[in-house]
């Protein structure tokens, strides 16, 4: 057994329920996890409402986990009974004390990464490179936007660009937030609760304009992007 959160029925956070669900030894390709850590993500609120179902009902919400290997099932290669490993797309059950996952699913924590920082960092973090590397490359000397540059993957996505040799400006909705971007490698912020996106950022660019724009907020920002 392990102790989780369950979800029998879509709705509001008054459908999480902490239980005792079954735990069955390791498959096939499988190893069991004891977590240390869990990410937390918006998707976990439209996987409980129901925006995006999950296949059945119930389930154990929760995308991605840290911890240490406590079991290692059947026909698995790479891993053993204490690894500190992390996942990050799944699949669902991440809010449990213990779960079995695929083997293939798991990454082991390099020695100097946290579990905590192992667990924040999965679905970000690949977020992050998807944008960066592939969705649009970013290169030296470019200037590039990040919308909601304290969040989650905007802090991923500054630091990473700023060590590529981007100039980076992002935007933010207090002064405390700034401080944090500005930390983390945005060369300007831009305040979007009282100044104009547009107007600073053809400021800061000279007229220039952007190689490209990450705007993870939607509605709000899109006229501006």
């Amino acid at each position: 057994m392990s102790k989780a959160i369950l979800i029998s029925e879509h709705g509001g956070s008054d459908k999480l329920h902490y239980e005792d669900i079954p735990l069955e030894k390791p498959a096939d390709g499988e190893v069991r996890v004891a977590h240390q850590a869990i990410g937390l993500n918006f998707i976990d609120v439209y996987h409980r409402t129901g925006l995006y179902p999950p296949s059945s009902l119930p389930f154990v919400p929760g995308m991605e986990g840290a911890g240490i290997i406590e079991e290692v099932g059947p026909k698995v290669e790479g891993f053993a009974v204490g690894d500190r490993v992390a996942y990050g797309a799944g699949p669902l059950g991440a809010y449990a004390e213990a779960r079995n996952i695929p083997a293939q699913r798991l990454v082991k924590i390099p020695d100097e990464i946290s579990v905590r920082e192992a667990a924040a960092m999965m679905l970000k973090g690949m977020t992050a490179e998807y944008l960066i590397c592939r969705t649009y490359q970013v290169k030296a000397g470019e200037t590039i936007l990040v919308h909601a540059a304290s969040g989650g993957v905007g802090q991923i996505l500054c630091q990473w660009a700023s060590a590529i040799g981007a100039s980076v400006i992002g935007t933010v909705g207090n002064q405390e937030k700034a401080a944090l971007a500005e930390k983390l490698g945005c060369r300007y912020t831009i305040n979007y609760r009282n100044e104009d996106i547009e107007k600073r950022v053809m400021e800061i660019t000279e007229g220039r304009g952007l190689s490209v724009v990450y705007d993870s907020v939607g509605q709000d920002t899109f006229e501006a992007s």
